[in-house]
């Protein structure tokens, strides 16, 4: 490959990871093209984008990057997926579709997150982990719980104080009632 071509390649690859923070590299084994043409077709659904990398090329490309530790000790022909909802949606997707039987042979190798490497244990543990739907609906409803619980406390302490009210009425209006008979 000359030069020329290396270079080019190298720019379209630092255009499109531009403004990634966070990527999965993958080996497609030894995926057919059209299983490769499913597989990317799948998480294109997703939102997911699958390129195709020359290992040197992708270190040249994304050096200073958060994505260079992605590429440190690569060997083969990998491909480097990113997108998604967020990197726990990639990585769910990715891991899903690696025990997926018409696609055997793809893997995920590691990966970066915020400037970290992943490796391939690293990026099933970030699959574990909840995605940020799952994450703002936990939260939400940890903060509602707490406002329904606060709610509950001042509806409680505020009956109470409006029954103790009441009862003090009642008493003073009999007393006053037994004096005024009285005279």
């Amino acid at each position: 490959m000359s030069k020329l071509i290396k270079d080019m390649l190298t720019d379209d690859l630092k255009t499109r990871l531009a403004d990634v923070g966070e990527a999965i590299v993958v080996s497609l084994g030894t995926l057919d093209a059209q299983r490769t043409t499913e597989l990317r077709q799948a998480l294109r659904k997703k939102n997911i984008h699958l390129k195709m990398v020359k290992n040197s090329l992708a270190r040249r490309a994304t050096a200073g990057t958060p994505l260079a530790p992605a590429f440190e000790k690569t060997e083969g022909m990998l491909a480097v997926a990113w997108g998604g909802e967020d990197v726990v949606d990639l990585a769910k997707e990715l891991d899903r579709l690696s025990g997926v039987k018409e696609f055997q042979g793809f893997e995920c190798r590691g990966g970066a997150l915020d400037g970290a490497r992943l490796d391939a244990n690293d990026v099933k543990q970030v699959a574990k982990w909840p995605t940020r739907a799952e994450q703002l609906s936990l939260l939400s409803g940890q903060i509602i719980s707490l406002a329904s619980t606060l709610a509950g406390q001042i509806v409680s302490a505020g009956g109470t104080l409006a029954g103790q009210i009441a009862s003090r009425v009642e008493d003073l209006e009999k007393a006053g009632g037994d004096a005024s008979s009285a005279s």
